[in-house]
């Protein structure tokens, strides 16, 4: 691997990493070299992501938390640092969405998505971020969705959300720049995950997904592991406050 993008000696903590996109990620920054601290809700599921890293040669850690419930940020970072010995990426990844129209969108609803989908990821990004300005050095990268750029047809609060969360990458990367730490973010559109899998076993909806993505199909996960490596590594030291649509040209279309 080019140097530019080896994170030999870096340690990364990834939420959400029990399967989908946070697993792939997870595995993906081990091959390039990362110490992960692997945190879902569920043990069963983080073990295999845990044990998929550790029979690969790689590093892990296993943080069985909830982002959302107040103070899990703190304990996250901090066991991270007690178990890995330092802390330099963190991937805001965990999300949830209710495809709910905006008339139907009950309070706890809202609450649910906006509170693990943009809350936890900023009380994720300022316990990390307190560690990596004092050490002058950092990489968060921000999981947020196409959703978040374009205006669709449902999930209002998980729109909300990832808008949200774009911004507030922006923001952060504003205030922490002068302390070498860049904040980026990452825009999905549809990937064959355990959230997608009902929506993509619907060949209609398939059709009318493809039907508005130049590339026609949905994406690999694997696809998503290039540009967090880039956004993680030094080949990206330049690069702050940005918004990278993987999306196969989803958010381009025109009609």
């Amino acid at each position: 691997m080019n140097k530019r993008f080896d994170l030999t000696g870096k340690t990364a903590i990834v939420t959400g990493a029990g399967r989908g996109i946070g697993r792939a990620l997870a595995i993906g920054l081990a091959e390039a070299g990362a110490q992960v601290a692997a945190v879902s809700r569920t043990a069963d599921e983080l073990d295999q992501t845990v044990s998929e890293i550790t029979s690969a040669g790689g590093s892990a850690h296993a943080i069985i938390a909830d982002v959302t419930e107040s103070g899990a940020a703190r304990r996250i970072v901090g066991e991270t640092i007690d178990q890995l010995g330092g802390l330099h990426i963190l991937v805001n990844n965990a999300g949830r969405n209710i495809r709910s129209k905006a008339l139907d969108v009950t309070e706890e609803e809202w609450d649910s998505i906006t509170d693990l989908d943009l809350r936890a990821a900023f009380f994720m990004a300022q316990a990390a971020g307190a560690v990596m300005c004092d050490q002058k050095y950092g990489r968060i990268i921000n999981i947020a969705s196409v959703g978040g750029l374009v205006a669709l047809r449902t999930g209002v609060a998980y729109g909300a959300s990832k808008a949200g969360l774009i911004h507030m990458s922006r923001v952060l990367s504003l205030e922490w720049s002068k302390w070498n730490v860049t904040v980026n973010t990452i825009a999905p559109w549809y990937f064959r995950t355990p959230m997608t899998e009902k929506l993509l076993a619907d060949q209609q909806y398939v059709d009318e997904i493809l039907a508005q993505t130049p590339m026609g199909r949905v994406g690999e996960l694997e696809e998503l592991v290039g540009p967090a490596i880039f956004f993680a590594s030094d080949a990206a030291a330049y690069v702050t406050g940005q918004v990278l649509a993987v999306d196969g040209g989803m958010s381009t279309f025109g009609f």
